[in-house]
This record gives structure tokens, C-alpha cells and sequence, in this order.
């Protein structure tokens, strides 16, 4: 399965999930999805069939909050039945709302707690470095969670010790909670700050799969840290949505709003796209 596709099904399942289960962050969902999608497509070396390789990349998605979308693209992918998706966020299930490893085969870290996924992450490629492993880690971070202070220990760390292995990959869609991050507390000028920090620095449009692959593969073997500020827009795909805050929290209800989205999404399924018996209806 090619990124675009994978990149619409996440979309669309999250658009399920959250209808289902009545959960929040759709907004978040819709814009990570092409981020995740093109790791999980072709750049992340993992085996659905071996979990737990040792020698796997390891991929955080530390804006947990957007877990759907991990959830979705692991289940595509053959980590797990895509039908348990339609359990997300309800009582007994093991998929919940913020993104959870335990029981779940594919992810390396529980998250929802903003601010600690870099930390970690940090931590995962020292210790491959020193071990003399290839793999990569990848962290998948919120722009209003760059306002934590610990994102920026982190980077200092990293910088500290060369982790060319470590790839941040920060979903910059300018809106956090209830507000723009602007509002919150001012991030610009952003991709200044990392520069300032030692990282090697990419910015570039977060829905364009040939600028992210691009990124991520040109990365490879750099002998410091890489963060790509992803431009992306919340809520991206479904019209009513796209940069409105509302959706940070609020699910699609039964009726327009569902129909709606589903209708839009829809229209814009890849050519080559198969049948999508997973979670949708």
C-alpha cells in the first residue's frame, strides 16, 4: 500500500473512531495522518510479524493525544486485526483514546502527557549509538507541546551527543487545546530555535509525501540530530473541519456532521485505492 492510501484510510478510520467512541482530537488526527503515513508506508523498518525485532526503528508518537492514527495505520500495516479498531476509547478495549503500548504490538511508548516522548526518544538512539546499532528513532511531536521545557532538555542532550539516529518530525498545524500557539506562547521564530539548538533543520509542507520521504531519507546517516517542522493544517481533508478548534475536542455526531466528513473524504479516495472493510462503514 503506497503512503496516499494509507494516509486516506487513517484519515478515514480516525473519522469512525471518533464517531464510535464519542472521543476527542480528530483535528489532531486529520493532520498527522500524511506524517504518519509516509513513516509507515516505506521509511519506518518494522515487521508487523516480529513486533518486537531488536533491531526495528522506533517511532513515538509523543503528541499521544492523536493516537487514532497510529492505531489506524499499525492495524493497515498487519500488526493487528483492523477490525478492533472499532473498539477505540471503549471500556475493556486495549486501543485507548491517548496512544497506549501495552498489549498493543507496534508501539514503543505510552504518551498523552505532553513533553516527554524526545526525552525518551533521546534516550532510545544514545543507547543504540553506544550499542553500535543502525536503527533510527522517530518522534513525532505537537507544536504547543514545543512549550514544554523538557522538549528543549532534550534537544540540548541530543545535540550533546551527536544522535544522528534521532529524527523529530514536529506536526506544526499552529493550534493547540483552545487556541493558537501564537496566543499560547509565541514559537516563532521556530525552525531559529532548533538551528540555535544544534539540530539539523528541515521545513517543508507536512501533507507533500515526496518532500517528507525526501526529508526523511536525506537524513540518513547525518552525524547530528534532524527535526522537520511539518506545515500542516488541522483538520486537514474534511473542509468544516480544517482550521477550526473546535475539533480539537469535538467528535463527528450522527447525522451532517458525520455524513459530512465521510462524504468529503470520499471524493478524494486515491484512484487505486482498494476497499476499505476495516473499521469504516
Amino acid at each position: 500500500m503506497n503512503s496516499l492510501e494509507l494516509a486516506w484510510r487513517i484519515r478515514r478510520h480516525g473519522v469512525e473512531m471518533t464517531h464510535l467512541s464519542g472521543g476527542s482530537h480528530i483535528g489532531s488526527i486529520l493532520s498527522v495522518a500524511d506524517i504518519v503515513a509516509v513513516l509507515y508506508a516505506g521509511i519506518a523498518n518494522v515487521r508487523p510479524e516480529d513486533p518486537e525485532w531488536e533491531d526495528r526503528d522506533r517511532v513515538i508518537l509523543s503528541k499521544g493525544h492523536a493516537g487514532a492514527s497510529i492505531y489506524a495505520a499499525l492495524a493497515e500495516r498487519g500488526f493487528f486485526d483492523v477490525e478492533e479498531l472499532r473498539t477505540h476509547y471503549s471500556d475493556g478495549s486495549r486501543l485507548s483514546g491517548h496512544v497506549s503500548h501495552k498489549g498493543v504490538p507496534g508501539v514503543d511508548l505510552s504518551t498523552g502527557s505532553l513533553g516527554h516522548g524526545l526525552s525518551v526518544g533521546a534516550g532510545m538512539a544514545y543507547a543504540a549509538k553506544k550499542d553500535g546499532k543502525a536503527h533510527r528513532v522517530f518522534v513525532i511531536l505537537g507544536d504547543g507541546e514545543c512549550d514544554e521545557g523538557s522538549v528543549w532538555e532534550a534537544a540540548m542532550v541530543a545535540n550533546h551527543y551527536g544522535l544522528g539516529n534521532l529524527v523529530a518530525i514536529i506536526d506544526h498545524n499552529r493550534m493547540q487545546s483552545l487556541d493558537f500557539c501564537e496566543d499560547t506562547i509565541a514559537l516563532h521564530p521556530f525552525g531559529d530555535k532548533w538551528r540555535a539548538f544544534g539540530w539539523n533543520t528541515i521545513e517543508l509542507d507536512g501533507h507533500n509525501h515526496e518532500a517528507l520521504t525526501a526529508a526523511l531519507e536525506g537524513c540518513r546517516g547525518s552525524d547530528k540530530p534532524t527535526v522537520i517542522i511539518a506545515e500542516t493544517i488541522k483538520g486537514k481533508g474534511i473542509s468544516f473541519m480544517e482550521q477550526n478548534i473546535l475539533w480539537h475536542y469535538r467528535f463527528p455526531h450522527e447525522g451532517e456532521e458525520y455524513d459530512g466528513a465521510v462524504a468529503e473524504l470520499n471524493a478524494q479516495r486515491p484512484l487505486n485505492g482498494e476497499s476499505v472493510k476495516a473499521s469504516a462503514r
